[in-house]
């Protein structure tokens, strides 16, 4: 056996049986202390509460005959390897390994380096079992979650090509299918590109929900043709209703880019977009309300809680708006307390030197980052046709 030698539960009613494994064992390099011989399966299952590191198995026990004694111990031994010990030259050992032992011995077989090298097997295959088990499991949540987010994430509602839209999204948890950000981009029957981006502050499935209900109250104000002022309005109203004065609050920007360029955006407590254009990123300073959900506010006054403030979309620009976990990804590089707000503007600038193709250049600025947020990411880039 190796240097620190597993210890063995042996379940065997017949003594000389038992006293045959046991000196195999001792042979094997176990001392006595190390082996736990009990007589029947509740002796035996009683034991697994210190569990051992292997379990030799006989089916014909006083309280218990054939695999039955097997699935009992399987289901209580869990990661323990199982290997059975059987009299018989006959199928018993291969239905015995169908049923969940790592391996079978035949009593009259049994020699000391058999022992030895059957145990290590046995804790190997348990160990590569449980590898698989792991990897399927990923794989299954993997998949799971590509279709939960296929389902919870929007599809931009693009009609033409006169704008054209990348994005991005990555929960702050590893475990999480989907964040609190949420974002949308509709094009309305007049030609405007309506966009939204906007994040309830937590991390957790409550909020997450939160943030796929106002997405779907935003797309349905745009498609039913409610005025852009009173969007942010209804979304705070919207909130109130869902949470109380209690709840989390959400910062938005909203924003509509018409037919000739022109961008009237309207931010709540919001990062504001940034402007790439001509190899040269900026932030947009843009008037800023208060975020949703903050108490003492009167969610009726859009106008004058939320102002617009204008611009234009260049040709061949991009907007970028994005929540404050990519923000958070480049915090680290400042020295002074700063946002990171410069430091994303070079690395954005970066990106797009290197690779003017957003669906290019776009992961790339979220994976460039100098630390991974904890905070959930989102990125939407609108782009003006040259």
């Amino acid at each position: 056996m190796s240097d620190a030698p597993a210890r063995v539960l042996l379940v065997e009613d017949d003594e000389g049986d038992a006293l045959l494994v046991r000196e195999c064992l001792r042979e094997a390099g176990l001392t006595e202390p190390e082996i736990s011989w009990q007589r029947t399966l509740g002796d035996g299952l009683a034991a697994l509460a210190t569990p051992p590191e292997c379990v030799l198995l006989d089916l014909g026990l006083p309280d218990a005959e054939g695999l039955g004694a097997l699935y009992r111990i399987v289901a209580a031994a869990g990661e323990v390897p199982v290997i059975v010990l059987t009299g018989r030259h006959d199928r018993t050992g291969d239905d015995a390994v169908a049923a969940g032992a790592q391996d079978y011995l035949v009593k009259d077989d049994i020699t000391p380096e058999l022992l030895d090298r059957s145990i290590r097997y046995a804790r190997e295959r348990k160990r590569a079992q449980r590898a698989e088990l792991r990897l399927r499991a990923e794989q299954s949540q993997t998949a799971e979650r590509a279709r939960l987010e296929r389902g919870l994430l929007p599809t931009p509602l693009l009609h033409g090509d006169r704008i054209t839209c990348a994005t991005y999204y990555q929960p702050g948890s590893d475990l999480a299918v989907l964040g609190g950000d949420f974002f949308d981009v509709v094009e309305t029957p007049d030609g405007r590109i309506r966009a939204v981006i906007g994040d309830v502050m937590g991390h957790g499935p409550d909020e997450a929900a939160l943030g796929v209900h106002l997405r779907v109250a935003w797309r349905t104000l745009v498609l039913a043709g409610a005025p852009d002022d009173w969007i942010l309005g209804t979304l705070a109203r919207l909130l109130h209703a869902e949470s109380g004065d209690s709840g989390p609050f959400v910062t938005v920007c909203d924003l509509s880019i018409e037919l000739d360029s022109t961008v009237s955006l309207r931010v709540a407590g919001h990062p504001a977009p940034l402007l790439c254009a001509n190899g040269e990123t900026r932030y947009l300073e843009a008037a800023v309300g208060p975020p949703l959900g903050v108490q003492g506010l009167a969610p009726q006054s859009a106008t004058t809680q939320w102002p617009e403030t204008r611009t234009s979309l260049p040709s061949g620009s991009s907007l970028i708006l994005y929540t404050d976990g990519l923000l958070d990804g480049y915090r680290p590089l400042t020295d002074d307390g700063g946002l990171g707000v410069a430091e994303l503007l070079n690395a954005t600038d970066r990106c797009v030197s290197a690779d003017n193709t957003v669906e290019s250049w776009l992961p790339g600025l979220v994976d460039s980052a100098p630390a991974r947020s904890d905070d959930d990411t989102a990125v939407v880039v609108l782009t003006s046709r040259s």
